[in-house]
């Protein structure tokens, strides 16, 4: 149902709630580009809270989707502590409204019985209705199809080549794993990373969308929007051990492994998951 619908039905209890084993809150806002914070606020802080104290007041396990571009700029690193919390700035507003609801679960010691998602780039079928918002997975392929070259932002700091920024890819299967397991943790409280430990280049993920279709890789280098020049992240690498700490032993698939998946199984064959 829609949103608002869904929001007015739950506040007057038309749910029952001793029916419910969990709740996974993955809805929000997603844009890191969205200027507009009353829209960000209630979307992504005040519905999520809402959630919160309704699975809290009904003894109902609860997760939700925080961010890891809650980190900024890395400067604090990309440790999953409530600890840090008050330390970090955000990038952008998107950042900050997943940022402010950590903080008030914190501050109200929800984060002892909620759990928080800090989600790094996923990518993998099913996100065709993201618009600009989808990975540089599925523009890649897009790219490669109409014109046999991609396009990456150019670097504009000299310890980064073009296309050499990392960031940590996790691909939606994988996620999707972690998340399960978490849910049947009730123990598994506070904040915990979701992604494959590693930072990757958007060269390497690119030149893996290329391999997939079999095809040689050909990138091009184009200006960034001098919007997001200065809130540009340019290396994210989770730490995983929260994760394991908790008994989460499954690794994560391979960049190119994935990719060759996300790729060859489902775009090519314009398969999605509902499909299998």
């Amino acid at each position: 149902m829609e949103k608002d619908e869904f929001r007015n039905k739950l506040n007057s209890k038309y749910f029952n709630a001793h029916r419910i084993e969990g709740i996974i809150h993955m809805g929000a806002c997603s844009s890191t580009g969205e200027k507009d914070a009353s829209y960000l606020i209630d979307n992504n802080f005040n519905a999520t809270k809402e959630l919160a104290i309704y699975a809290s007041e009904n003894a109902i396990r609860f997760l939700y989707a925080s961010s890891a571009a809650t980190y900024g700029d890395g400067e604090k690193g990309y440790i999953d502590s409530v600890a840090i919390l008050d330390e970090l700035r955000p990038m952008n507003m998107y950042g900050y409204s997943k940022h402010m609801f950590d903080l008030w679960a914190k501050k109200h010691g929800f984060l002892k019985q909620i759990t928080g998602l800090k989600f790094t780039n996923v990518y993998g079928p099913n996100e065709r209705h993201k618009a600009d918002m989808r990975s540089v997975v599925i523009r890649s392929y897009e790219q490669i199809k109409a014109s046999g070259t991609v396009e990456l932002f150019k670097s504009y700091k000299p310890d980064y080549k073009d296309g050499e920024q990392k960031r940590d890819f996790i691909y939606v299967k994988d996620a999707v794993r972690m998340l399960l397991f978490l849910l049947g943790k009730s123990e598994a409280c506070g904040l915990f990373n979701i992604g494959s430990g590693k930072a990757e280049t958007w060269n390497s993920l690119v030149e893996a969308a290329f391999k997939a279709l079999d095809k040689k890789a050909s990138i091009e280098y184009i200006d960034m929007p001098p919007a997001l020049i200065d809130r540009y992240q340019y290396y994210t690498c989770a730490s995983m051990d929260r994760m394991r700490d908790i008994g989460y032993t499954a690794g994560t698939s391979s960049l190119e492994d994935a990719i060759f998946d996300y790729v060859v199984n489902y775009m090519e064959k314009d398969r999605y998951l509902g499909d299998e």
